[in-house]
């Protein structure tokens, strides 16, 4: 029996609601295409593993007793996989059917290209830039935590980490590609194993990219398919540790494969910036007239405390 042209792995936590129309687009997807699914659940509370099963009884799901976050639940099936090719897929996307044909025969024609995402676009249609990017840099997380990204967006030193500058209308080797949807060929994993585990939520997939790119193999932005991405509604649900583990990833990223003295002028990085911006939102608590809008500056006060103390204690 031939192995089939696809696996697909869709990672869950909480995300029953968005996951029904995912699977449906799958089941949809499998008329077209052959394809293997494995739904990996992480301790979930909302019954997302049930409704997996409902929903798309012809899926293999694992269920894990607590959250072992993105890197290792996907490993996990990563190492059941039999298609030729793999996808990472995020419970809250939809993807049309042809596309799944499309990715496919690209891969087949380009031996080379290692890993292929698509467009990524909002339910606005509006472009995720994160889908196709460059390594992140110290220049960089400066622009973004100072917001220099989004003021400039079109210009090239300022957008150059997520390319804000460029449409993303047409297809091209990038550096990186967005962990949300992004297939990958069986020899890659092979070449270059699996997610890193050190990551729990966040960063995995550039620093993948990072590893897949050093081997040899492209990694490819493939602008004929789309997929909508309604959003990480599972993360905001905790959106101030998601905002920590972002810190904490883009640390691992850099000592990963820049050196321990790179990663320590990333902190050092935060560290500045955060102190600034608690002076700022202290002032700010102080001199406004509306309750609600002092509110919200305690409320950023506290987080950078957080975030002052993981810089600390490396929490």
């Amino acid at each position: 029996m031939l192995p089939p042209d696809l696996t697909v792995i869709v990672v869950t936590w909480n995300s029953s609601g968005p996951l029904v129309n995912c699977l449906r687009a799958l089941e949809a997807a499998r008329e077209v295409i052959p394809l293997e699914l494995f739904i990996v659940d992480n301790a979930s509370t909302d019954g997302s593993a049930d409704v997996a099963r409902q929903v798309a009884p012809w899926a293999q799901v694992i269920e894990n007793h607590d959250n072992r976050g993105f890197a290792a639940a996907n490993n996990q099936g990563l190492c059941r996989a039999q298609g030729r090719y793999v996808v990472l897929l995020n419970p809250d996307t939809w993807l049309p059917d042809d596309a799944w044909g499309q990715m496919v025969a690209f891969l087949d024609e380009h031996p080379n290209v290692g890993v292929l995402g698509p467009r990524i676009v909002d339910r606005d249609g509006i472009i995720d830039p994160r889908c196709a990017r460059r390594y992140p840099s110290l220049r960089s997380e400066l622009f973004e935590k100072l917001r220099l990204d989004r003021r400039f967006p079109h210009s090239r030193l300022f957008g150059d980490y997520l390319m804000t500058y460029w449409d993303h209308k047409d297809s091209r080797e990038v550096e990186a590609l967005s962990g949300a949807c992004m297939m990958i060929r069986r020899e890659v994993i092979e070449d270059v194993g699996l997610l890193d585990e050190d990551f729990f939520m966040y960063g995995e997939d550039v620093e993948w990219c990072y590893r897949i790119k050093k081997t040899g193999w492209q990694v490819f932005f493939y602008t004929q398919a789309t997929v909508m991405h309604w959003g990480a509604r599972s993360s905001q649900l905790v959106a101030e540790q998601m905002g920590i583990e972002a810190l904490r990833s883009m640390y691992l990223f850099f000592l990963k494969t820049r050196g321990p003295r790179y990663a320590a002028a990333y902190r050092i990085l935060i560290l500045g910036l955060s102190i600034a911006k608690q002076v700022v939102f202290r002032v700010g608590s102080l001199v406004c007239r509306s309750g609600e809008a002092r509110s919200r500056y305690r409320k950023k006060v506290q987080l950078h405390k957080s975030i002052l103390e993981w810089v600390w204690k490396g929490a």
